[in-house]
């Protein structure tokens, strides 16, 4: 490992790396806006420029190779002032218009501008005009006018989704970043991370346009549900001091956006465009309310009619769910007396259409907790045959299950969180909080455990599924 040194300081580096890459390594700051370390070297934006000692120029640290003994300066009366006319070039015709641009309060442009430049902008000519909201594709508009031609979103295309939707057209200030004629920017479900790699406000996401102040939001972790993969995310959601008064209450708990969180064991600093719709996931209409044969009971009472049913049962069934948590799955093993037979079924199957395993996230397995549930209970229902027909109590847990397959006569419990007519058919139905109201921990097909916590607070007439395994749980030979 050769030793080298940054303003001075001895750090030792991978051989492989380059200046920038050891910094970062080191906790050292080198502006960049074209870099990144999962893309290729582009050497665009030119703003990591640092200078080697003994030398009277600068050069770009994300294409300078290290070295034993090497000496850099990265903060250097040279490399200030063509850090300086960097940032007055990137600038000289971007529009300015942060008032009004998403990317408000999280553009390194922003942020560099300050830091290494800090002045109005030098020329008196009128900024060269470009397109404005230009469609690449259903989810993302461009502005190219902020656009600084750093090209990660073409990278991106070419390298990590490999659908070489983008590429850019003319040369010089013509220059234009475009999709590509014969390949939809669509038809690439890892499309909208070019919004989050773009380090200006130019590429901007059609669902989150003009929804909100990344200052009025704060990031919660989570994990994405939508696959056995179980990537780790950010669900950023309104700040309680910054909550809505006089309009709509709801908007106070609801998912603005989603984003990635870095996991170098499960996802890295991607994630699919299933994973930014988990707003259509959470947010559909609730059961609210728990029943008993169709009539509104109390919560106490649909709990207590469960375990009543439970206790009576001979040859009782459990469906277990795949969107169960580690810790509810735990819950619900320790609930349920040993004359129950358990099958693990799918909550969720894909969709028509929707893409099944690939060679970077995506899995065809549509639950993210399939392989905690197996651990626990080893058989899997097939979700076709109908039950065993002497089955004289069916425990459904969670979406997906058909109840025509539930045998004539038998009673059924029924735990779920979204509104489904069986919720006003069953024996007994007990609403259960959603992924976005606890905590909690999945277990991916690679058997890699994951976090994700609370967003926001649980409706009071909703359970914790572990709660209410906690609560049903009947011993045996003693009392309902």
């Amino acid at each position: 490992m050769p030793e080298i040194f940054i303003d001075g300081r001895a750090i030792r580096a991978e051989r492989s790396q380059t200046v920038i890459e050891a910094a970062v390594a080191n906790g050292i700051d080198i502006p960049y806006f074209c870099w990144h370390p999962k893309l290729s070297i582009a050497g665009n934006c030119r703003i990591c420029a640092v200078q080697v000692e003994g030398r009277s120029w600068v050069e770009i640290a994300c294409n300078m190779p290290v070295s034993e003994g090497l000496r850099v300066l990265t903060d250097s009366d040279a490399v200030r002032a063509y850090r300086k006319s960097i940032m007055q070039l990137l600038t000289l015709n971007h529009p300015v218009d942060c008032g009004i641009c998403d990317k408000a309060g999280e553009c390194t442009l922003q942020d560099y501008h300050y830091l290494y430049n800090g002045e109005p902008s030098l020329s008196r000519d009128p900024k060269v005009r470009s397109t404005k909201f230009h469609p690449l594709s259903e989810r993302i508009i461009l502005d190219n006018e902020r656009c600084i031609l750093c090209s990660r979103c073409v990278r991106f295309t070419r390298e990590i989704s490999k659908s070489n939707a983008l590429g850019i057209t003319q040369r010089g200030d013509a220059s234009l970043v475009r999709a590509s004629e014969d390949r939809a920017l669509d038809a690439d479900p890892y499309s909208d991370n070019v919004v989050d790699l773009c380090p200006v406000g130019a590429l901007l996401s059609r669902s989150f346009l003009y929804q909100a102040r990344v200052w009025y939001l704060k990031p919660t972790p989570s994990v994405c549900p939508g696959c056995a993969r179980g990537c780790t995310v950010e669900i950023w959601h309104r700040k309680a001091e910054w909550k809505l008064n006089s309009l709509d209450p709801c908007k106070n708990v609801r998912i603005e956006r989603v984003t990635p969180l870095e996991n170098a064991e499960v996802n890295g600093p991607w994630i699919c465009n299933k994973g930014r719709d988990l707003s259509r996931v959470f947010e559909r209409p609730r059961a609210l309310q728990a029943m008993e044969r169709g009539q509104t009971v109390d919560l106490d009472a649909a709990v207590a009619a469960a375990r009543r049913l439970i206790a009576d049962a001979r040859r009782p069934v459990a469906l277990v769910a795949t969107w169960g948590s580690n810790e509810e799955l735990a819950a619900l093993e320790r609930a349920l007396p040993e004359r129950f037979t358990t099958l693990v079924k799918s909550d969720s199957l894909p969709q028509p259409g929707e893409r099944g395993d690939d060679d970077l996230l995506i899995r065809a397995d549509k639950n993210p907790n399939r392989a905690a549930a197996r651990a626990l209970f080893p058989h899997e229902d097939n979700g076709a045959r109908p039950l065993a027909a002497d089955a004289d109590l069916v425990l459904v847990w969670g979406e997906g299950f058909d109840f025509a397959r539930v045998p004539a006569g038998a009673k059924t419990i029924f735990l779920n969180a979204y509104q489904q007519p069986e919720t006003a058919r069953v024996d007994v139905f007990i609403p259960v909080s959603i992924q976005t109201e606890r905590s909690g921990h999945y277990t991916n097909f690679q058997g890699v455990v994951s976090a994700f916590s609370a967003c926001f607070p649980r409706p009071p007439t909703v359970a914790d599924a572990e709660t209410v395994f906690a609560a049903i749980a009947v011993k045996e030979g003693a009392p309902a």
